[in-house]
C-alpha cells in the first residue's frame, strides 16, 4: 500500500468530526460483475482492490479502527465455487498485503467463528494478526466467518462458563461486563456504520456494538466504491447529532 497522499476534496476537513470506528457492509461485488456481464468472483477480486484503497484512505483521514465485513456465515449458502473464490481471496489479500500493511504499522485483528475454517487459512489469519500485534496505527478488523446472532451466542456461553468457574456472579453480569466476552472486546463501538449498493439492512452485522451508529447507504456498488465516496459518507456523518437517548451530542467540531 503506498503512502502516498491522497487530493483533498473540496469542502473536507479531514480533522473535523471524524468517526473513530468505521465499519462497512462492503456489498455490490456481484451485482458489479453482472451488469457487466462478468463472473461474479471478478466482482470479488475487483473488490480487493476496494478493500485495498479503502484501508489506506481510512489510514490517511486518521480513523483509528476500521471493521469490513468480508464473509458472514451465511454466505457458506452460497454456490461452493463461490465460497472457494472467497476464501481464496482471503488467503491472497493475507500474502500479498501482509507485508504492506506491517510497514504501514496497520493492525489486524479478525473476529468471527474460526471452529469450521481449514487449518491452513487459521494458520495465515493467527500469523497475520502474530506479526502486526505491535502495531499502533490504523487498526484493522476483518469480520470473517462472522454472524452478530452467533457472536452474542458465543459471548454468552463464555459468560455461562464464567459463572460456572465461579469468575463471575451471576448479578455481576451487566452490559459492561457482557461487552467484555463479545469477539470486539477491546475496540469501542462503530460511530459509522456504511453498506454500499444502496441496500437499506444491516445483514447480522455488529448487532450489539451498532446499537447508536449513525448509517450511511450509499448507492455506490462496492467495486466502485473510492476515496471520494468515503469522504462523502465522512462528510455527511460530521453534520449528525448523536443523542444516545438524551441530549443531542453535535459531532463537528464547533
Amino acid at each position: 500500500m503506498s503512502n502516498a497522499a491522497l487530493p483533498e476534496p473540496d469542502g473536507v476537513e479531514p480533522a473535523a468530526g471524524v468517526p473513530r470506528h468505521v465499519a462497512i457492509i462492503m456489498d455490490g461485488n456481484g451485482r458489479w460483475a453482472g451488469k457487466r456481464g462478468l463472473p461474479r468472483t471478478l466482482g470479488h477480486r475487483k473488490g480487493v482492490e476496494t478493500v485495498r484503497r479503502v484501508v489506506r484512505h481510512a489510514g490517511e483521514r486518521g480513523i483509528a479502527v476500521l471493521t469490513l465485513f468480508a464473509f458472514s456465515r451465511e454466505n457458506w449458502n452460497r454456490p461452493r465455487s463461490e465460497v472457494s473464490e472467497l476464501m481464496a481471496l482471503l488467503r491472497h489479500f493475507i500474502r500479498s498485503d501482509l507485508d504492506d500493511l506491517v510497514k504501514n504499522n496497520v493492525k489486524i485483528t479478525v473476529i468471527g467463528g474460526r471452529a469450521d475454517l481449514a487449518d491452513d487459512l487459521l494458520q495465515m489469519i493467527e500469523d497475520a494478526e502474530g506479526r502486526t500485534a505491535g502495531n499502533d496505527g490504523l487498526e484493522l478488523v476483518l469480520a470473517f466467518n462472522y454472524g452478530g446472532r452467533d457472536e452474542l451466542v458465543r459471548a454468552a456461553r463464555r459468560a455461562a462458563e464464567a459463572v460456572a468457574a465461579g469468575t463471575l456472579a451471576p448479578q455481576d453480569l451487566t452490559e459492561e461486563t457482557f461487552t467484555r466476552f463479545l469477539d470486539t472486546a477491546r475496540f469501542p463501538d462503530p460511530d459509522l456504520v456504511i453498506r454500499t449498493s444502496g441496500e437499506l439492512r444491516i445483514s447480522n452485522f455488529l448487532l450489539w456494538q451498532s446499537a447508536y451508529a449513525e448509517y450511511c447507504f450509499p448507492a455506490t456498488l462496492w467495486p466502485d466504491f473510492d476515496a471520494s465516496h468515503f469522504d462523502e459518507a465522512l462528510a455527511d456523518y460530521a453534520t449528525r447529532q448523536r443523542r444516545f437517548g438524551a441530549v443531542p451530542v453535535s459531532i463537528a467540531k464547533p
